[in-house]
């Protein structure tokens, strides 16, 4: 059993899995967003490859608990992903995730164009992290 996690964003779209036992998360990858839907491929071969049993996705709340409009795009993306999918999508609560990505890649000095590249994928193993921690206490 593996979980996947998702931060995801219009432009990019960072993954990570757990291992086999759920209780560490790994980053994966960024996948770069395509007009056409075509990076939809990409995580039906992740599901398939690592035999991933849930996706857990993001949702970026406000501060004060309500729901943005950057919530409800992806709320909206969840239900897409759903219909492609056969294995349950969580929506978890991300807030400052994308932050502490960007405070860890800053105390490792990652600047730049690196930077960019891996943030998401960063943020998405917090998110499951944050998730595992949930099951595994």
């Amino acid at each position: 059993m593996r979980i996947m996690a998702i931060d995801y964003g219009t432009k990019r779209i960072g993954v990570a899995i757990s291992d086999p036992s759920c209780t560490m998360a790994h980053p994966m990858e960024t996948i770069i967003v395509k007009p056409d839907g075509s990076h939809m491929n990409t995580f039906l071969k992740i599901i398939k490859d690592y035999q991933i049993t849930k996706i857990v996705v993001g949702l970026p709340y406000n501060m004060d608990g309500s729901v943005g409009e950057s919530g409800k795009r992806v709320i909206d993306w969840c239900s897409r992903l759903e219909d492609m999918v056969s294995v349950p999508v969580i929506l978890w609560d991300e807030r400052l995730t994308t932050s502490e990505a960007h405070e860890i890649l800053m105390d490792l000095n990652v600047k730049g164009r690196k930077k960019r590249d891996i943030v998401d994928k960063i943020a998405a193993s917090i998110i499951l992290r944050d998730y595992l921690s949930t099951l595994n206490t």
